[in-house]
């Protein structure tokens, strides 16, 4: 069992929670997004028991702070949403020439790669625009209810597993986050199991997807992935602060990011 995952998973939990920041992102920030990528596609293959000692104990990071730190993340989004953004602004922007390095721009990647990078970075960045319905907390819960959370897990499982794109932001767009935020903070085992099923199916569809991509494209499809991170820049940034307190915190919070960077870029992307 690789361990450590679990603060990975964590890191990744404690992101989905929040809209406009994807868990691929944060995967792609730690450096094992191709590994999990990998290892969920091999869950459906003969070689699945492989897989459990990198997937479990990342899952149970994952779900931890989905649980444990959803309340705090709420709370922190509600009261300070500007410099929480700010510190994940700080951590994407920092990573990134950590990627770049990662991925030996200079030495792999041609024209059509640099055309793929800016595709991904407008796909992502133009989400910005799309409408965002927050929705009040659905309390009659009927079959119509029912299949309306499985696909809005499924497409949004899809989305997390982009990097760039947040799965929570998609939750959103369909006007159950907040359902669904009640569902977890109040332990709604009915819900948390429709929607469940529903991102545990699109995260395995995606997978296969990406993992083909990967094999056979690589160097084209980390320029996407690039782009997209890059394009999460711009759905993440919240604007600038209009007073001066909250100037100075989105300051701090965004060197904190930065300084995350540094030490993540250090221990994950160590030659």
């Amino acid at each position: 069992m690789e361990w450590k995952n679990i603060y990975r998973g964590l890191i990744m939990g404690a992101s989905d929670v929040i809209p406009g920041v994807s868990g691929g992102t944060i995967a792609v920030l730690l450096g094992i997004y191709d590994r999990l990528i990998a290892a969920i596609n091999g869950l459906v293959s003969k070689d699945w028991k492989k897989q459990l000692g990198f997937l479990v104990p990342l899952g149970i990071g994952v779900v931890s702070a989905i649980l444990l730190l959803s309340h705090l993340i709420e709370w922190l989004f509600e009261h300070y949403p500007g410099p929480t953004q700010f510190f994940f602004l700080g951590l994407i922007i920092g990573i990134l020439p950590y990627l770049f390095n990662q991925a030996d721009v200079k030495v792999n990647f041609k024209v059509n790669h640099y055309i793929f990078l800016v595709i991904g970075a407008l796909a992502v960045g133009s989400m910005i625009f799309l409408h965002e319905s927050e929705g009040m907390v659905i309390e009659n819960i009927t079959l119509s209810t029912y299949i309306l959370l499985f696909f809005s897990g499924f497409i949004a499982s899809a989305a997390m597993i982009l990097p760039g794109i947040s799965g929570s932001f998609i939750l959103l767009v369909f006007g159950v986050y907040s359902t669904v935020i009640s569902a977890i903070s109040n332990l709604q085992l009915d819900i948390i199991a429709v929607v469940g099923f529903g991102i545990l199916l699109g995260i395995i569809t995606m997978s296969k997807i990406i993992n083909f991509f990967l094999i056979n494209y690589r160097n084209a499809t980390f320029s996407l992935i690039i782009g997209l991170v890059i394009g999460s820049i711009f759905v993440v940034f919240p604007g600038w602060p209009e007073s001066t307190t909250s100037l100075l915190l989105s300051v701090v919070t965004f060197a904190a990011g930065l300084f995350v960077a540094y030490i993540l870029g250090k221990v994950e992307y160590k030659e």
